[in-house]
């Protein structure tokens, strides 16, 4: 039997059914008693791995069938079965977090077309990129919610296109009402899965995002070992803050992809290693791995062999959760594409399983149906 570690809570004691979790929000019950009475739950309190299942994380949340970081793609992802719904964090002008895949936000709203707003196009550095747009802290929130989102591929995904124009760009306190209210109606509990995006850059602005986001999880009972919620970022030195200066107990991964994270001299394969992720171990209970890193790719693009970085962090006392796992050809392995469209369906449940049986503990997924489907194959029901 595993520790509690396994789960993501390094350095504490005992497990508690009878620890409570309550949001502030007016008539919220919000316990572990609670969910645990609820039907067809994931067991997110459990400390025995074998006691759970691996979790659906609603990339962005069912971004494959809507605009995604909408409070609708949200809805949809928890309707569809996802455990977890996955916003990306980012600051207003006046400091309020709202959810949009990156700082720059002329490929996800309208902005564009807003000629009263025309005036804020510029160029800005980012990850030591320069990158022409809109921004996203060079707008309040009262002139950021008169925007709406588009679907950010549109040449791929031309069927969200219809959503454009429809959905507002939402707070986080929104997205964190919005699991409140689907935990109840569902009848199970909605877990939220936020990452900091850029936080480094956001700092440099004048826009920590650390104080805004404990202050949220906080207010919502989530600052809570075994609070449905994780806190992901892909940098290192984010987290350590988190869990150091801070005192976040919420359950933290690290993503990792490739080259290095932003302002550190070590890079993410240096984290990947059986010593890296030992240390990565005393601040966060797992990683979120780029999924070639998982299972890397043949040559002709075929999908290979898993690597040995499970069964590392599990050694590690760390869970896995990869992204991002994507129905669309171009997204899947030569051997999984069905026709030569780049944009329809492949093989995308052939690709889940093969995760799935590397022993991975959940999936970022931009179709969280298809990720509750092959966990359902995966474990034989």
């Amino acid at each position: 039997m595993r520790s509690k570690r396994w789960l993501g809570w390094p350095g504490t004691g005992s497990c508690s059914t009878s620890t409570r979790f309550r949001s502030s929000a007016p008539s919220v019950v919000d316990d572990i008693e609670f969910a645990r009475s609820l039907p067809n739950r994931i067991d997110l309190y459990a400390c025995d791995r074998s006691n759970t299942r691996p979790l659906v994380i609603g990339h962005r949340g069912a971004s494959g069938y809507r605009p995604e970081h909408t409070l609708a793609s949200y809805e949809l992802a928890a309707r569809m079965g996802a455990d977890f719904i996955e916003p990306d964090l980012v600051s207003t002008k006046d400091g309020v977090l709202v959810v949009r895949h990156e700082p720059e936000i002329g490929g996800t709203t309208d902005v564009a077309d807003r000629p009263e707003f025309a005036s804020r196009r510029t160029t800005k550095t980012l990850a030591g990129t320069p990158v022409l747009g809109w921004f996203v802290e060079d707008f309040t929130l009262a002139e950021l919610k008169t925007l709406r989102a588009v679907e950010r591929l549109p040449q791929v995904r031309q069927r969200n296109t219809i959503y454009n124009g429809l959905f507002q760009v939402p707070t986080f306190q929104e997205v964190l009402d919005l699991r409140v209210r689907l935990s109840k109606e569902l009848g199970r509990e909605i877990g939220v899965y936020p990452e900091t995006k850029h936080p480094t850059y956001f700092r440099a602005q004048g826009l920590p995002l650390e104080d805004l986001l404990v202050r949220l999880l906080r207010r919502y009972g989530l600052d809570k070992p075994g609070a449905p919620a994780f806190v992901q970022s892909f940098e290192a030195a984010n987290l350590r803050l988190l869990h150091d200066k801070y005192g976040l107990r919420t359950r933290k991964v690290f993503l990792t992809g490739s080259g290095n994270p932003c302002g550190d001299p070590r890079s993410y394969a240096d984290y990947l290693t059986p010593a890296g992720l030992r240390e990565l171990s005393a601040f966060v209970a797992g990683i979120g791995p780029e999924k070639s890193q998982v299972i890397p790719r043949n040559a002709d693009g075929s999908l290979g062999k898993p690597s040995s970085l499970v069964a590392n962090a599990h050694t590690a006392g760390l869970v896995v959760h990869p992204y991002t796992l994507r129905a669309e050809n171009m997204f899947l392995p030569t051997n999984m594409w069905v026709g030569a469209d780049p944009t329809a369906y492949g093989k995308a449940i052939d690709e889940q399983l093969a995760f799935l049986r590397a022993g991975v503990d959940g999936v970022f997924t931009d179709q969280p149906d298809i990720g509750v489907l092959a966990r359902n194959l995966h474990l034989g029901s």
